[in-house]
């Protein structure tokens, strides 16, 4: 009776285990999944050299965006420029539009998107972005032929400039 009592007890704990796997915590499991499949074929067939441009705005009304080029795995140049000033006053010239190349890469800290790779936008996706929230809504796209265009959350009563993610315009292989 002690040895049916056991095995009971391993088997329900055994099976609380198995139900509680890491696909219950990510939202957009299946399209992540495919996307990121469609990922790494990409990734091969570009020789992991590409470009992707993200786009950001302000609820004030002026944007920017951040041109990231990547060859052969590794961040070689950020472009960043306003695409729209309306809001913003006395922006000095040096800060309209810039590039960085090469060591410089991550320089102009807090301006322009961050410079990532495509393989540590999906990690951040996948290990950040879509973690379910009972306190969020949360987003995932795939319209640049199945890669990621738009993958993030913003925090429920959140007014102004409140997403927390990427959104991203194009990829382009080099």
């Amino acid at each position: 009776m002690r040895n049916e009592i056991y095995l009971i007890t391993f088997l329900m704990i055994g099976s609380l285990l198995i139900s509680c796997s890491t696909d219950d915590d990510l939202d957009y499991q299946n399209n992540f999944e495919e996307s990121h499949n469609t990922w790494l074929d990409f990734k091969k067939l570009s020789g992991d050299s590409y470009k992707y441009t993200v786009v950001e705005s302000s609820w004030v009304g002026f944007s920017w965006e951040t041109t990231i080029k990547v060859f052969d795995g590794e961040i070689v140049q950020r472009h960043f420029k306003y695409i729209n000033t309306e809001g913003l006053e006395d922006i000095p010239e040096d800060e309209l539009e810039w590039i960085e190349n090469g060591q410089e890469v991550g320089n102009q800290q807090n301006k322009g998107a961050e410079a990532l790779t495509l393989d540590e936008i999906y990690s951040k996706a996948e290990k950040e972005w879509l973690i379910k929230r009972e306190n969020a809504n949360i987003y995932f796209e795939t319209e640049n032929n199945g890669l990621i265009s738009t993958c993030g959350y913003v925090e429920n009563g959140c007014m102004d400039d409140c997403f927390v993610g990427i959104k991203i315009k194009s990829i382009e292989s080099l």
